[in-house]
């Protein structure tokens, strides 16, 4: 399949989910989601959906096992809101890039400042002269 029609389908496809999910899923253990990206096979037959949660490590694995608790459900509702042949498998990955971004938009703050967080890692390469 070629690449951009297999990118719109990802697109719908994460539309879709994250409307879905806002909308329909009604368990306690979903905290802050948000669908940030999905992956599409080739043939159309599995799909990765990238979540990204908000809250700590304990809140974040629960919101995961609700998302896999509720894969037929949604694969279900999918399959009614978008027109495809086969609706694909879903599987839930966390997505922690917004943590990696803030963590990193922190460094540079603290640097632009002068006020480095902890000390550099010592490179194990250290000239003695």
């Amino acid at each position: 399949m070629k690449r951009e029609r297999l990118s719109k389908i990802d697109h719908l496809i994460q539309r879709e989910l994250a409307r879905i999910v806002r909308e329909e899923l009604k368990d306690p253990r979903l905290g802050f989601v948000t669908i940030t990206r999905v992956e599409t096979a080739a043939d159309l037959t599995h799909a990765k959906v990238y979540v990204g949660c908000i809250g700590d490590r304990h809140q974040a694995k629960q919101s995961l096992a609700a998302l896999e608790s509720a894969r037929r459900f949604l694969r279900g509702e999918l399959g009614e809101a978008v027109d495809l042949r086969h609706t694909p498998e879903l599987s839930f990955i966390e997505d922690r890039s917004a943590e990696k971004a803030i963590a990193v938009s922190k460094l540079i703050d603290e640097a632009v400042q002068g006020q480095p967080s902890a000390p550099p890692p010592a490179s194990g390469a250290e000239r003695h002269e």
